[in-house]
């Protein structure tokens, strides 16, 4: 499990990243595309998250089912 803030730098890196892609893209006329890298990156981040939120939930699971 990656610490809270290099989790919190990867997702802004992300996020940094996709938006200087979509700008180059939506100024060189190829808005679709652009759109479609936006949602790619959403759709990385939204995996992140995700994965992150099922180890939250076994960590609680394990604590309070503790039995032993």
């Amino acid at each position: 499990m990656l610490s809270d803030a290099s989790l919190l730098f990867q997702i802004a890196g992300i996020g940094i990243t996709v938006a200087i892609i979509h700008t180059i893209l939506k100024q060189m006329g190829k808005e679709d595309i652009a759109y479609f890298a936006t949602v790619v990156g959403f759709v990385i981040v939204l995996v992140i998250v995700i994965n992150q939120l099922s180890e939250l939930f076994q960590q609680i699971k394990s604590v309070f089912l503790f039995q032993g």
